[in-house]
């Protein structure tokens, strides 16, 4: 009984023999048990009748609350990433999401900070492209810290502790450009140039091409003469690599492996000071728009296709399923040998885009249109535009 019930019934309580103090004692007895039976029914309401949390409580978004997503990038310096940038953005907006975008130019340290800043906004979901994969992990320790889901995107974190990684086949991606290396220049000498040090992502595609071409060293049908990571994926620091290993083998090299697509446009930079651009096989990932105008014009001979908007909208759609506990869609389990450790993935399809098939994939697609990819062949050189 509160205290305001206490004085009501001490103003209206004469003073009683023995009989009546039992009395009331009975009395008070039964009052203090139906409040608790009182009590328990309200504490009951507020739980649904499978006995899971009320949706209003801390481990659901409550109803109405519009979802905040936060989404710390390592760059925006290659074309890609601003197709990530504008794709996420926009599938957020369509799912009526907020969406917060931070930026750390390719500095770790300022993508620690990032993510505190994020965190302390309140997001509901946490979605980072990590610039270094190793200190990653910590940012995810701290996001976990406060009941905030992790999603790595693109590149993978080496912590078994994030929620879900979405990407696209990174493993398909070094056996493609191994495999079509192979095809078209099964012997000769072969420059490797890998992706940052700092990516794992790197790491992987590098496994991968190895394994692919493993056999073909060992009968000595092909000779790796050079192989090294790029730092922060820089087409200056492929330059740099190819034009050492072109100097050390007097410039007998028939194919690059670059990782990406801005290393290939580094390795050709160096080829082309020599007369041999176009002479050498020269690999690539990303179909970013120059890359596919070095293939149209000859230079570059293939890369991987990553279809973008597809990769945003299944991190933006995986975002909202965790911020409403729910399951993201087509999750498989995937091995990081980083850390020996299975994680949940969303794995997107890639494509192999080469001069043959540029316009039925690439152009076709829509991912560019066909004057930007034959913007620098001449007319009488183009195919017929489809």
């Amino acid at each position: 009984m509160n205290d305001s019930r206490k004085l009501c019934a001490n103003r209206v309580q004469p003073k009683m023999n023995n009989t009546g103090d039992q009395s009331m004692k009975h009395f008070f007895l039964v009052l203090f048990c139906l409040l608790l039976v009182f009590a328990a029914s309200c504490s009951n309401d507020r739980q649904p009748s499978n006995g899971q949390p009320a949706a209003n409580s801390s481990s659901n978004v409550d109803a109405g609350h519009k979802i905040r997503i936060g989404f710390s990038m390592a760059t925006l310096k290659e074309e890609r990433w601003q197709r990530d940038h504008d794709a996420f953005e926009a599938r957020c907006k369509q799912l009526d999401a907020e969406c917060v975008i931070t930026v750390a130019n390719g500095d770790a340290s300022r993508q620690a900070n990032d993510v505190d800043n994020l965190l302390t906004r309140g997001i509901d979901v946490l979605v980072i492209a990590p610039h270094d994969a190793t200190q990653a992990a910590s940012m995810v320790e701290k996001a976990k810290a406060q009941n905030v889901p992790v999603i790595s995107y693109d590149r993978l974190i080496n912590s078994d502790k994030i929620d879900l990684y979405v990407s696209h086949q990174i493993p398909v991606i070094g056996r493609k450009m191994a495999e079509y290396a192979l095809q078209h220049v099964p012997k000769g000498n072969y420059i490797m140039v890998y992706g940052a040090p700092t990516d794992n992502n790197a790491h992987i595609i590098k496994k991968e091409q190895l394994a692919v071409l493993q056999p073909a060293i060992d009968r000595g049908d092909i000779k790796i003469v050079a192989d090294q990571f790029a730092n922060d994926w820089k087409p200056e620091e492929a330059l740099k690599i190819v034009e050492n290993a072109l100097t050390q083998a007097s410039d007998n090299v028939q194919a690059v492996i670059a990782s990406n697509d801005g290393t290939a446009g580094g390795a050709i930079s160096a080829l082309e000071k020599r007369n041999l651009a176009g002479k050498v096989l020269v690999t690539g990932q990303d179909a970013e728009k120059a890359a596919l105008q070095r293939i149209a014009e000859g230079k570059q001979t293939m890369t991987v296709c990553k279809p973008i908007v597809p990769l945003a909208n299944a991190a933006v759609e995986a975002a909202v399923a965790l911020a409403k506990k729910q399951t993201p869609a087509n999750v498989v389990s995937f091995h990081n040998d980083a850390i020996n450790k299975d994680v949940s993935a969303v794995l997107l399809e890639v494509i192999a885009v080469d001069k043959d098939n540029l316009l039925d994939t690439v152009i076709k697609d829509g991912f560019v249109t066909f004057d930007d990819v034959y913007a620098n062949v001449p007319a009488d050189q183009r195919p017929n535009r489809p």
